[in-house]
């Protein structure tokens, strides 16, 4: 008796998997928190200009410089921004002149980046301008001048959500001194009303560290880091931010962010990482005789970016996988296996042509046995 096999063994090699992020834009000053300088009366209120309604409008009084704010909550990359004018036979010129800026300074208008200058919108009309993806958490309309209004219908803001993923991710310390958990630096408060119990530390260690785990790996575009108000403000000087994917070194062999000279008491620095891309963001203070005091660590940025993985499997078909069409079958049965466990922005693709591989010593299951 004989063993003969009704199948083909195949190596399924260098497989590429690649998964992408959701990438679409949204109007992310959709029902946002708003304010205006002013407000003409109750039935042209800020809110009005985020409602999804263009036949609605916020109004200021007739005033010096008036001006109009939008919260996104998150810090986004603002790609454009749609402003909706007043439909009126004259009014309409009140946009004229107007400038949208992006940033993270909600009370000081000039500090935020300008967008655009507006130098007219027709009647009822909706333009589009190109932010080109300035950051900031904040969008502002203002009309600089005396005796200026400002109507706004609608205002749209697209773009990516930069977010603090830090809140998002895990943690860990070297060391924890009392309850001053690692978790306490990325729990959105920055620590400054608990001054005892609101911050994350080591002990005091030679090369003391705090890492974050994204979970994923994203582009870096600043840290923002808030130093303890109580005492002890010079013992962050020297700390270097690192990110990188690796853990070699508990994450400290990773590209280096920044050093950080100091921070004062109770302050909260930011730090430019230029888009570096990472998993983790670790924290360390080179030397001897250290502690590491954490109130808050936020972590903005994009993600997550592309990942691929190379994959490689040894299988069973009854399929001649050197024909293409029973490759590109095979490429769409997996991708509806990944689907169901919800990886469903995936692309998939054949780096290499798979190959029979002969098994010694054992036959393959449905293998049959004939006389």
């Amino acid at each position: 008796m004989k063993k003969l096999c009704k199948c083909l063994w195949i190596l399924l090699g260098f497989l590429s998997i690649q998964e992408t992020a959701n990438g679409a834009d949204e109007n992310a000053a959709l029902w946002r928190n708003t304010n205006q300088s002013s407000d003409w009366d109750s039935s042209w209120i800020s809110s009005y200009a985020v409602d999804g309604l263009r036949n609605r409008c916020a109004h200021t009084l007739t005033e010096t410089n008036p001006w109009w704010r939008v919260d996104l909550l998150n810090e986004y990359q603002v790609n454009k921004v749609a402003i909706t004018n007043r439909h009126h036979l004259t009014a309409y010129q009140r946009i004229n002149g107007a400038v949208i800026r992006v940033g993270n300074f909600p009370d000081d208008i000039y500090s935020n980046t300008v967008c655009a200058v507006i130098s007219t919108i027709p009647s009822g009309a909706t333009s589009n301008f190109s932010c080109g993806g300035i950051e900031g958490r904040y969008v502002i309309v203002h009309i600089s001048g005396n005796l200026k209004t400002l109507t706004l219908c609608e205002v749209e803001v697209y773009g990516k959500v930069m977010g603090n993923w830090a809140s998002r991710g895990t943690v860990i310390q070297s060391s924890t001194s009392g309850d001053r958990f690692a978790e306490k630096a990325i729990d959105g408060n920055r620590g400054l009303q608990q001054l005892y119990t609101g911050c994350s530390s080591t002990l005091n260690q030679t090369n003391p560290w705090w890492r974050l785990d994204l979970r994923d790996v994203y582009r870096v575009s600043r840290v923002v880091i808030t130093n303890r108000k109580d005492c002890c403000a010079e013992q962050m000087n020297g700390v270097e931010i690192h990110i990188g994917n690796s853990l070699k070194n508990n994450g400290s062999n990773n590209p280096i962010c920044a050093v950080i000279p100091a921070i004062p008491a109770g302050e909260s620095y930011s730090y430019s990482c230029g888009g570096m891309e990472g998993r983790y963001v670790n924290l360390i203070i080179p030397g001897d005789m250290k502690t590491l005091t954490l109130c808050e660590v936020e972590v903005f940025g994009e993600g997550p970016v592309l990942k691929r993985s190379i994959v490689k499997m040894l299988f069973n078909s009854r399929a001649d996988l050197t024909d293409q069409p029973m490759r590109e079958n095979i490429l769409i049965q997996f991708g509806s296996v990944l689907a169901d466990k919800g990886f469903t922005n995936v692309t998939l693709s054949w780096i290499q042509t798979p190959e029979q591989v002969i098994q010694k010593g054992k036959a393959p299951k449905s293998c049959i046995k004939v006389p």
